[in-house]
């Protein structure tokens, strides 16, 4: 990530229609946020992850996707991604996790990698599942709204 990334960082990490998909809920400052790009090491041994900005054939930002909680003792790291509304349904998902595949398996080395991925949440469910992914746990409650729990999928990726 790069300092000119921040703008979409602040945007995304602050969009409250996706708290509910991720580990995050609570809002993030610009300077907290410029902080973590500034001092990360970009060493997926001492950060335990990676975050990559996504960019299309313009080189226009239209997304992040990461590779975190990654355990090399067992050689396995969740995957996460969000593409901008606006450029949804482009086939820019698709495209990119197969990257991410790839970067884990010949890159990173990976033996698997997992998702969980809320059950009311088809769209990604149906990606996730297109790209060979098995649907392992149902997790109860995993998820939060701010209102309600939703259950969530855990589907991995043997590499």
């Amino acid at each position: 990530m790069e300092p000119e990334d921040l703008d979409m960082l602040y945007e995304i990490e602050n969009d409250r229609s996706l708290w509910n998909v991720g580990a995050t809920n609570v809002p993030y400052s610009r300077y907290t946020l410029h902080d973590y790009i500034a001092h990360s090491r970009d060493d997926i041994y001492s950060d335990r992850q990676v975050r990559l900005i996504v960019e299309n054939t313009d080189g226009e930002a239209v997304g992040i996707a990461d590779v975190v909680n990654f355990d090399p003792q067992h050689m396995r790291a969740e995957l996460g991604i969000v593409i901008q509304s606006s450029y949804r349904h482009q086939g820019y998902a698709s495209s990119v996790i197969e990257e991410m595949l790839h970067y884990s398996l010949h890159v990173l080395h990976l033996h698997q990698v997992y998702v969980i991925v809320d059950v009311m949440n088809e769209i990604a469910l149906k990606l996730f599942n297109k790209l060979e992914f098995k649907e392992s746990a149902t997790l109860s409650d995993w998820l939060y709204d701010g209102r309600v729990y939703h259950d969530a999928k855990l589907m991995q990726r043997i590499l």
